[in-house]
């Protein structure tokens, strides 16, 4: 069999539910200058290969809780069995394998003045485990910027046209228990259609579209696309754990902003205040043009590189590519 490639309409197409998760196939034709049915047959091929899919993922504000990044140092090829008890907690929203199976790192969602490390399996295999609260996204935000670019800035803004729009003055921002019953089905797929969300509530279709809808304005539920990096030349991941001086802390985030191979990075507490998630195309790549430029960057005090080796699930939050976490 054929590897899977991406010509430019599947880069089109992965673009534009970047934008939009949700737009209709109708308007994507009219957007992209394609036939509907052109653009469904795309989209359900590259899900039936499980190399794209759009998650709806809850902001961990509007839960009133927060998003922890939590790193484990283990015995040598115990991660991926630890990786899959943290997996199955409905509260995790991606865990990876990193160091060749000597760590994971995952993100969960806990309440902001939690301990959180007492809600983490505990193991001999373990070692030194260290849980630090996301404060701030400084890059990849709105998606890897590798993965963007295949749209015009006119596509874009018709895209946007036709999106959920700005909250109004009905919009309710936080979730309330009603809407719990929609997150495990928008977790596995985003663009899960209105009868199929209303069967599950109970509620009627209308009533379904117009919450989510809410939701979307208010900020509270955000629509991400997963998209394996190695379709856009970018195999190799690793993530970055970085000790910056606080007055830096601005300058460092916008100089990974800037970087084409930084899926997401943001501000954390703890020693390594800066964590970022690479995805670029290989060693070479990951030294010559990742790390050798932080050495210019002023304030980074100190550099850890973790390689990506396995990604034992993929929720949800991440800010993003599959196969990277996603961090809101």
């Amino acid at each position: 069999m054929d590897p899977l490639t991406l010509d430019a309409l599947d880069r089109q197409l992965v673009h534009a539910l970047q934008v939009d998760g949700r737009v209709g196939f109708g308007r994507l034709a009219e957007v992209l200058d394609a036939s509907d049915r052109t653009l469904n047959r795309r989209y359900r091929r590259l899900l039936a290969a499980g190399v794209l899919r759009v998650v709806g993922v809850p902001v961990a504000r509007a839960l009133g809780q927060a998003d922890w990044l939590v790193r484990m140092r283990c015995l040598p090829h115990a991660a991926p069995e630890i990786g899959a008890v943290l997996a199955a907690d409905p509260d995790t929203s991606w865990v990876t394998v990193l160091s060749g199976g000597a760590e994971i790192a995952c993100m969960v969602r806990a309440p902001a003045d939690s301990l959180v490390l007492r809600s983490l399996p505990r193991s001999s295999r373990i070692g030194s485990v260290t849980a630090q609260r996301l404060l701030r996204p400084v890059a990849g935000a709105d998606g890897w910027p590798g993965r963007l670019g295949a749209l015009s800035a006119e596509q874009v803004r018709a895209l946007r046209e036709t999106g959920p729009g700005e909250p109004g003055p009905d919009d309710r921002p936080l979730f309330d228990d009603e809407d719990r019953t929609l997150l495990p089905i928008l977790a596995r797929d985003g663009r899960a259609g209105w009868s199929a969300l209303a069967r599950a509530t109970g509620w009627s279709p209308a009533a379904v579209a117009r919450r989510v809808e809410q939701l979307r304005r208010g900020g509270a539920l955000v629509l991400e696309v997963d998209v394996e990096p190695a379709l856009f030349g970018a195999p190799c991941g690793a993530m970055l754990w970085l000790t910056v001086r606080p007055s830096a802390l601005a300058g460092a985030g916008r100089a990974l902003a800037a970087h084409p191979d930084i899926a997401f990075a943001a501000v954390t507490t703890g020693s390594t205040n800066l964590v970022a998630f690479v995805a670029c195309s290989g060693d070479d790549a990951l030294y010559d043009d990742v790390l050798l430029p932080l050495g210019d960057v002023d304030g980074v005090d100190h550099v850890d590189l973790s390689p990506m080796s396995e990604m034992v699930s993929r929720s949800v939050a991440s800010a993003r590519p599959l196969g990277r976490p996603r961090g809101r």
